[in-house]
Formats: structure tokens, sequence, C-alpha cells
């Protein structure tokens, strides 16, 4: 049954995937990822990696949508015609899916017991993370303290890939644009708006602090977060948002999320232990490394949440001043 559903689910994907290459219209296009993202979510769940899903549902089919219609807004809907071939673009396309392919052909049966992950770091982590960390989610275990590296590059990548929008869109200043923007006529959207806006904030948060024991963290709990407010800029209009959350109070948080996930590996460094190594943050180590984890999951969440915030400010600003030009 498990395999039924994965070759349905695939066969979904691809009919996306196809129906995508063959669009003009780029708003429809927008509307394929994200239902491309939704698949890719269900696979992932079918496949028991529910932490994985939560973050396709929520960066894939959420934020990601919403960036990509606000560049639309600045560079239009329909894709324009070209006069060049097909023919080199398909030869790229298929001497690269050829070379993915061949690499495929000496990997290790797919869910085999006797594949190297399932013989040396899959038993490591089963065995040892309950007594090492103690936390119910191996997957958190392993992403914020085995993998805390990693973990901090990918955070440091969110910061700079905001840096990098920023830097080329700029941040709206509050109320700057005294424009008629919003959805003020939509009344049951605005009425609907204010009941799900709160308990999306209210999600996030458990979201947040829930990681330890089920699906989530700082990675879903920002993007989540940020997505309350995208929906209240998206209703209310940009000027209102941009009072409630201040785009210089985000460019501090972008900031500071990455100073306390940092923070927190020079502090234990500090104490005596390697770099975020949270069994010297308190006297028991399974302790530490459950105030490590607490604390760098929240610098994640702030950083994911002003980056996201931040990009689609900046993507909002620059549509509605293209509008009044």
């Amino acid at each position: 049954m498990v395999e039924l559903i994965d070759l349905v689910l695939l066969g979904m994907l691809a009919i996306t995937a196809l129906r995508v290459i063959f669009l003009k219209d780029l708003f429809a296009v927008v509307m394929l990822f994200g239902l491309y993202s939704f698949l890719s979510a269900l696979i992932f769940v079918n496949l028991d990696a529910v932490d994985v899903a939560f973050t396709e549902a929520a960066v894939g089919a959420g934020i990601s949508t919403v960036l990509m219609l606000g560049t639309l807004a600045l560079t239009g809907r329909k894709e324009k015609a070209n006069n060049h071939t097909a023919l080199l673009p398909l030869l790229v396309v298929i001497i690269t899916g050829a070379a993915l392919i061949y690499g495929t052909l000496d990997m290790p049966p797919f869910g085999h017991p006797d594949n190297p992950a399932h013989q040396h770091v899959a038993p490591r982590y089963i065995e040892e993370s309950p007594k090492e960390i103690g936390l119910p989610n191996m997957v958190t275990s392993v992403l914020a303290s085995y993998r805390a590296f990693d973990t901090l590059g990918e955070t440091a990548v969110v910061f700079a890939a905001a840096i990098g929008v920023l830097s080329l869109l700029g941040m709206p200043k509050p109320g700057g644009v005294a424009i008629d923007s919003g959805l003020k006529s939509h009344l049951v959207l605005r009425v609907v708006a204010k009941l799900v806006i709160p308990m999306t904030i209210l999600f996030a948060l458990y979201v947040q602090f829930h990681g330890d024991y089920g699906p989530g963290g700082g990675f879903q709990a920002g993007v989540i977060a940020a997505a309350a407010v995208i929906l209240y800029a998206l209703v209310f209009g940009l000027p209102l948002a941009t009072h409630v959350v201040r785009p210089n109070f985000l460019k501090v948080l972008a900031a500071l999320g990455v100073l306390i996930y940092a923070g927190t590996g020079v502090t234990s460094f500090f104490l005596g232990g390697n770099f975020l190594d949270y069994n010297v943050l308190a006297s028991d180590p399974v302790v530490g490394q459950h105030i490590g984890i607490i604390v760098i999951e929240f610098g994640i969440g702030i950083t994911v949440f002003a980056a996201m915030l931040g990009i689609f400010y900046g993507f909002a600003a620059q549509a509605e001043r293209t509008n009044i030009q």
C-alpha cells in the first residue's frame, strides 16, 4: 500500500512538472509549483519524514509561493516570446538527467537493512541519542546537536540570502508610501484573517517550543510566524504591516538570531567544552543539551522569521513603487 501511494504521488509530481514546462502563464506556473511542494510534502509524510514534510509545506508551498507572486508583480504574468530554438536546452536537460540516473546505478537499494546508513549511522543515533541528548524527537537531536555545525551554516545562509535580496530591493519605510493597499473591500476575508492570524502565531510558538518532542523547530516556526505577518500585509496593506513589525527591527532580529546561535557555541567553548558542545552548559550533560538546543532553536526561529518577512517586505515595497509609477 505504501509503494502504491508513493507511485501515485510520484506520477502526480511528474504530471505537474510536465505541465509547468508548457505553460506560458507564469501565475499558473507559480500555483503549480505550490502544488508540487504540497505533493512533495505528502511523499515525505509517507516516508515518515514528518519534519522534512513540515518544512517543505511551510517554505515550498507557503513562503516561496508568496515570494514568486511578488516577483510576478515586478516582471509580468505572461512569459515573453523568444526566438531561440529549444533543442539546446533540451539537450542540456537530457545530458544532466542521464548523468543523474547514471550516478544512482551504484547506490544501495532503497530501504535495504544492509545499507551503510542502517549499519553505522542510524544505529549510533538510535542507541545513543536517548542517553546523550535525551530528546524524544531524534530529528531535533541530529539537527541541533550532532549536526549543529551544519545547521549553523544553514542559518547563516538564510541570513545571507536576506542580505542579498534586501541589498537589491531595499526595505520599505514604516508607512512611507501612503497608498490604498490591502483588501479593504473584502470584509469577509478581513474578518477571517483577524481570526486566523492570532492562531497562526500561536501555532508558530507551539512549533518553536515543541520541536524537542514532535515535528517542528526554529525553521518551521520562523516561516509560520512570517506567514502570519505576510497574511496581515496582504489583507490590511503593507503600510500597516510595517507599523506592526518595523523593517529596522527585522534587520536587528536577523542578525541577533545568528549571534545567539554562534554565541551559544562560544559560551560552551569558554566553559571548557568544544564549540557547540552543550554538555558544559549545565552540571548534568543532558540538561545542558536541552538548554543549548532550546537556545539555538530560538536563534534559528527569529533569524528565519526576520529573513522571510524582510524578503517579502522588499518585494512588496518594490511592487508598490512600480505600480505607482
